[in-house]
C-alpha cells in the first residue's frame, strides 16, 4: 500500500498512510534528546469517503454509527475529521467514512497518526482539492493533540515520509540520507504496551536518582547522534552496535521486559547487527537490523517459531539519485 495514492470517483474517495517505527531515541526524546523514527510501510489504513445521505457515519472496526455518538477513543479523530470538512467546505451530512487500518494498536507503531493521515487524505480527495504537506500535517495533528495533549509531530511527520526522520524538540525536523540499504525485523511481542506509563516510571526514576537516569538518557542522545552518522555515512555494522547500547540504556530505565528482552536475544543470537525495543516499550515491539534481504527474512521465520504474535521484514533503500529518498520493499 503506497501512502501516496490516492483514487477519487464521483461518490468515493480513498487516502491511505504508511505506519512508523522509533528507530532509537526513545524516552531520551522526551528529555530534550533526539530521536530518529522510520517509515513502516508493511502496515497501514486506508480510510473510504462514500456519499451516503443521512448523517454523518464511521464505520470501523471499534464503531459503526454516527460521527458524533463515537466512543471517546475516536474522539480525536472526530475532532480531525470535522475541522478538515470545514476548513475544505464540505458539508458536514450525506457522508460515510470507512476506515481499516492493519497497525496493531498500542505497539508504537503511530496508529492513531496513521488513521488521522488517511482521513484527510480521503476528504481533501472527495473535495477534489490538492494538499500540500503542511496541509496535511496540520489536520492531522488535530486528532494528535487530542490523542497525546501535546504530540511531538513526529508520527504525523514520519507517516507522511518516505525517509528517515530526525526530531529533536524546539529544533526543525530534518530527513535523514540513506548511504546504504537497510535492512530490518519488527516482531510483535503480543503484548500492548502502556507508553505513557512508561513515560511515567522514567519520569519517577530521573527524580528520584536524577544523576543516574540523566546519565542513562544523555548515553541514549550520543547513540541517536551516532546512529545518524552510521545511517549518513558509516554504514549497518555500527548502527546495530548502537542498537545493542540503546537497549542497554533501555533497559537500565526499566522499560524493557522478559518477553521484549527475549526476542532482542533471539535476534542477536540469529545473526542480526543489533536490535532492541522500538516505541514505549514494557510490551509492543521489537526492531532488528540484518546483514541483508535473505538474512531478514531467516531471522523473521526464527523470531515466527519462537512466538512473536507478528514478523515483518522490510527495507529502507539507498536511492541511488542521491536525494535522500528511500524505497521500500
Amino acid at each position: 500500500m503506497s501512502a501516496e495514492k490516492a483514487a477519487t470517483t464521483e461518490k468515493t474517495a480513498t487516502g491511505v498512510a504508511h505506519s512508523k517505527l522509533i528507530l532509537i531515541g526513545e524516552h531520551a526524546v522526551v528529555h530534550g534528546q533526539p530521536a530518529i523514527a522510520i517509515p513502516f510501510p508493511l502496515v497501514g489504513v486506508e480510510a473510504v469517503v462514500e456519499y451516503v445521505p443521512g448523517t454523518v457515519k464511521i464505520d470501523s472496526t471499534f464503531y459503526y454509527g454516527p460521527m458524533y455518538h463515537a466512543p471517546e477513543n475516536l474522539q480525536g479523530i472526530v475532532n480531525c475529521m470535522t475541522e478538515t470538512m470545514k476548513y475544505l467546505g464540505i458539508p458536514e451530512e450525506d457522508l460515510l467514512i470507512r476506515i481499516h487500518s492493519s497497525i496493531p494498536p498500542g505497539k508504537g507503531l503511530g496508529s492513531s497518526a496513521s488513521v488521522a493521515i488517511a482521513v484527510v487524505k480521503s476528504l481533501f480527495a472527495y473535495a477534489d482539492k490538492p494538499y500540500t504537506e503542511a496541509e496535511l500535517l496540520k489536520m492531522a495533528n488535530v486528532a494528535e493533540t487530542y490523542a497525546h495533549g501535546s504530540p511531538s509531530g513526529i508520527d504525523t511527520l514520519t507517516i507522511t515520509s518516505e525517509t528517515p526522520v530526525w526530531y529533536e524538540k524546539e529544533s526543525p525536523f530534518d530527513h535523514i540520507k540513506l548511504s546504504d540499504d537497510f535492512h530490518f525485523i519488527v516482531a510483535d511481542s503480543g503484548r500492548v504496551g502502556d507508553t505513557r506509563q512508561s513515560v511515567e516510571s522514567v519520569a519517577r526514576l530521573l527524580k528520584k536518582t536524577p544523576q543516574k537516569i540523566q546519565s542513562k538518557i544523555d548515553r541514549i542522545g550520543e547513540l541517536t547522534h551516532q546512529a545518524k552518522h552510521a545511517l549518513e555515512k558509516a554504514g549497518k555494522q555500527l548502527l546495530g552496535h548502537l542498537l545493542n547500547e540503546a537497549q542497554k540504556e533501555l533497559e537500565a530505565l526499566g522499560v524493557s521486559d522478559a518477553g521484549l528482552n527475549r526476542l532482542i536475544y533471539f535476534a542477536r543470537q540469529e545473526g542480526a547487527l543489533g536490535a532492541k525495543l522500538t516505541g514505549g516499550g514494557n510490551g509492543g515491539c521489537i526492531i532488528a537490523l540484518a546483514k541483508n534481504e535473505l538474512h531478514s527474512a531467516q531471522i523473521s521465520e526464527k523470531l515466527k517459531k519462537l512466538g512473536a504474535t507478528a514478523v515483518w521484514s522490510f527495507s529502507l533503500k539507498r536511492d541511488d539519485s542521491h536525494d535522500g529518498h528511500t524505497r521500500s520493499l
